[in-house]
């Protein structure tokens, strides 16, 4: 009888909490896929049931295609830089004796991280402006004037940069998160193999990336699905152009339900989205599971 009214009075804590999810999580995901199957004019109110319409139009559509490849070019490198690099740029401030300069690389490096996206979009702005931007200054300063361009005014070089923005605000946040990771390793096992003559480099690769697994998977769960939801810094600094070059799945799918006002269209791209993100973090979770680190 205890143990009935304790799982009744669980369950009334709990599903509060439930009735919140459910409400704004799960029933927007379902009237999504319900939108996406109709051709909606939101100004007029017309709505037309058409299917998998939508999807296949989705399939067709060359914008769709290059926004998807430019999320997988920022996933790609930002599993590069906001994962190894954070890795062992976390593992060499570890890796100093002072304890005082840890505290101090660690802030320097997450300083970046506190400022918004919009404020390092629009800051990176103007560090690409062609005529009074910093970057091309100092280009020309070090007799490199030939590289010097409009670095977000050229279909080759607009995403690039946009990327390199984005690495270089969310890279502090990475490298302290495995800063964390690895100050919770025991110190008896890096004496171990200090005893053991292991190296900094072996050690590195041996101990601390093993044994940090977690923490790699976590990351690579919150980099790739960041890298799908990108939007705030590709709309502040280029919203898409030029010519679509920087257009990524956020971006198309709010022109095509904002400015196109096509959202039966846009309903379809953010289900492919979802879809994409789930996928990706199913996926990781499963490994991770598998190659969960016990000490």
């Amino acid at each position: 009888m205890r143990a009935t009214l304790r799982r009744t009075l669980g369950l009334a804590w709990v599903l509060p909490a439930l009735v919140l999810v459910g409400a704004f999580v799960y029933l927007p995901l379902v009237q999504n896929l319900q939108f996406s199957t109709l051709k909606w004019d939101i100004y007029s109110g017309s709505q037309e049931y058409v299917g998998l319409a939508n999807y296949t139009k989705l399939v067709e559509d060359p914008v769709f295609w290059s926004s998807f490849g430019n999320n997988v070019l920022y996933a790609v490198v930002s599993i590069v830089f906001q994962v190894f690099g954070a890795l062992l740029l976390a593992a060499i401030i570890e890796g100093v004796r002072s304890e005082r300069w840890q505290r101090v690389l660690r802030a320097v490096y997450f300083i970046p991280s506190a400022i918004s996206l919009t404020v390092a979009g629009l800051l990176f702005y103007f560090v690409y402006e062609p005529n009074l931007g910093p970057l091309n200054h100092a280009l020309k300063a070090a007799g490199l004037g030939d590289l010097a361009q409009a670095w977000l005014g050229q279909e080759s070089t607009a995403m690039s940069a946009i990327i390199a923005m984005s690495q270089w605000q969310g890279f502090g946040y990475s490298t302290l998160l495995f800063a964390v990771a690895i100050q919770r390793i025991p110190t008896e096992i890096y004496g171990a193999a200090a005893i053991d003559g292991v190296g900094p480099v072996r050690r590195f690769f041996s101990v601390t990336v093993p044994l940090v697994r977690e923490m790699t998977g976590l990351m690579a769960i919150v980099t790739i699905s960041g890298a799908f939801q990108v939007f705030n810094e590709v709309m502040v600094m280029t919203a898409g152009g030029p010519n679509n070059s920087t257009q990524v799945l956020g971006t198309w799918l709010y022109r095509s339900g904002f400015v196109r006002n096509n959202f039966g269209y846009a309903a379809a791209i953010a289900t492919v989205l979802f879809m994409i993100t789930l996928g990706i973090a199913v996926a990781q979770l499963w490994v991770t599971r598998r190659r969960r680190v016990e000490w």
